[in-house]
């Protein structure tokens, strides 16, 4: 009998639940339900439809009774940083906040009052970026300490929607690292850094790695879906999740997870924390087997997406790299820079830096979507060289998974521009990794390296050299 693995893959502006089975060797993939997402402004603050997110869970659950095709666990994985206070009756409270609010600004310097910016580096290994876990719940502090006080749980975004599934309070080790609250060395909490910082201790619940079965769905949601199954926890950080997916198993492997951000890096064993990686602004996130996903993040595919959102909701994204392709525009932008987080108008905030420098300004959209890429590929062209200086080794192949991977005339620069073959591919390396993580715990492979064996056998990997 068929056994399949549901991946629920909750992006910042997507949501999508992919059934995975093994069909003949090789990894079969079927999305079933789609679903939007979008922050939200709720008096005044840039939110998540918690409620509404785990909704559109069940219904994606629902989708796989209809088809006939039973889950045997479940999955959820999203974006990092992001988190509800729950009382004590697991009740939200306040508001569900996301990371592009303006709650945090300046909340960086409160937090900096307490411990210096270099000592929070060498504690977490995490790169400073002022929408982390760690300012936004200084910003609670500030704005709203009675909520802090009331909090009997605090929970990051996946294991919320995994609590609502199978009852089960936890919190995983892949997201946990966002927050720049983890010891990275004990892979567990900074309980001191925590009390240093006045945060309330209690709300804090326990680090489960990767792959670990936290439950099984709740009678409530076994009614409203139809079936049981197990809820078993992959790497709910979607980068970490995609990273399990690259397609080989040789050592010192670069890669790019693309999408709404650019996350490039390698994988390491043990962190590093050092004054050199923080001023090249590197994090040592969390991923399977309590391995470090050693990575900088990369403003990525928000620009364009924003860009194309403003002049051209209906042009795909192929269309768009068609355009650029055919500029001659020779334009660039530094990705990094702060007026590209959340501008009212991505395009305005384009143009303004181009002017500001003394710069050619693109005018047309395939004009802006050539800037847009060319700046991407600059940046990591750039990146490469910082992260070979910093591990001491050189990259002879940098491996683009996630969406990103599509964009074919942003491969062809990157290939470019940092002077290696870009292998490009899957393109769903973020369900596919949760499909990983269920995969292994329920012993359809052996290992890791035995799953990256077949995603290499599975899915078609494109090259650009």
């Amino acid at each position: 009998m068929q056994k399949y693995f549901l991946a629920v893959d909750i992006g910042a502006s997507s949501g999508r639940h992919i059934l995975g089975s093994l069909e003949n060797g090789k990894i079969v993939l079927e999305e079933v339900y789609r679903f939007w997402n979008d922050m939200e402004k709720i008096d005044g603050s840039l939110c998540w439809d918690v409620e509404r997110l785990f909704r559109e869970i069940v219904m994606g659950m629902k989708k796989c009774a209809e088809i006939g095709k039973i889950p045997e666990s479940i999955g959820v994985d999203t974006w990092g940083v992001d988190f509800v206070l729950l009382d004590e009756k697991d009740q939200i409270l306040g508001k569900a906040v996301g990371y592009r609010d303006h709650r945090t600004d300046g909340m960086d310097e409160e937090v900096y009052k307490i411990i210096s910016e270099e000592e929070l580096y060498g504690r977490t290994g995490i790169q400073k970026a002022i929408y982390n876990t760690i300012y936004q719940l200084m910003a609670v502090k500030k704005q709203t300490p009675e909520l802090m006080d009331q909090a009997a749980a605090m929970l990051m975004m996946p294991d919320y929607f995994h609590f609502r599934l199978c009852g089960n309070k936890v919190q995983e080790y892949s997201e946990a690292t966002s927050s720049q609250l983890l010891d990275p060395e004990a892979r567990d909490w900074d309980y001191e850094l925590i009390e240093r910082l006045g945060y309330n201790k209690k709300m804090f619940q326990k680090i489960h790695m990767p792959g670990s079965v936290v439950g099984t769905l709740t009678e409530e949601v076994q009614k409203l879906v139809g079936y049981s199954c197990e809820v078993i926890v992959p790497p709910t950080h979607d980068t970490a999740s995609a990273v399990m997916a690259i397609p080989t198993n040789e050592a010192d492997v670069c890669y790019i997870s693309s999408g709404t951000w650019s996350l490039m890096g390698v994988e390491r064993v043990e962190p590093d924390c050092s004054k050199a990686s923080m001023k090249a602004n590197f994090t040592n996130e969390g991923g399977y087997n309590g391995r470090i996903t050693y990575l900088t993040n990369i403003m990525g595919l928000w620009m364009i997406q924003s860009v194309r959102g403003e002049l051209a909701p209906e042009m795909s994204y192929g269309e768009l790299c068609a355009l650029a392709a055919k500029e001659t525009i020779q334009t660039t932008v530094e990705c990094q820079d702060d007026s590209f987080l959340s501008p009212d108008s991505m395009v305005e905030a384009i143009k303004a830096y181009c002017r500001k420098r003394g710069q050619i300004v693109p005018e047309s959209l395939g004009e802006l979507a050539a800037v847009v890429y060319n700046s991407l590929a600059k940046c990591y062209a750039e990146k490469l060289q910082e992260i070979e200086k910093l591990t001491g080794k050189t990259y002879d192949r940098i491996h683009i998974i996630g969406g990103g991977s599509n964009a074919g005339y942003l491969n062809e620069l990157t290939a470019k521009f940092t002077g290696v073959p870009v292998y490009a591919g899957p393109g769903e390396a973020t369900a596919i990794g949760s499909i990983l993580a269920q995969m292994i715990e329920k012993g359809v492979f052996e290992n890791l390296a035995q799953a990256r064996a077949c995603v290499a056998q599975s899915f078609d990997i494109q090259i650009y050299e």
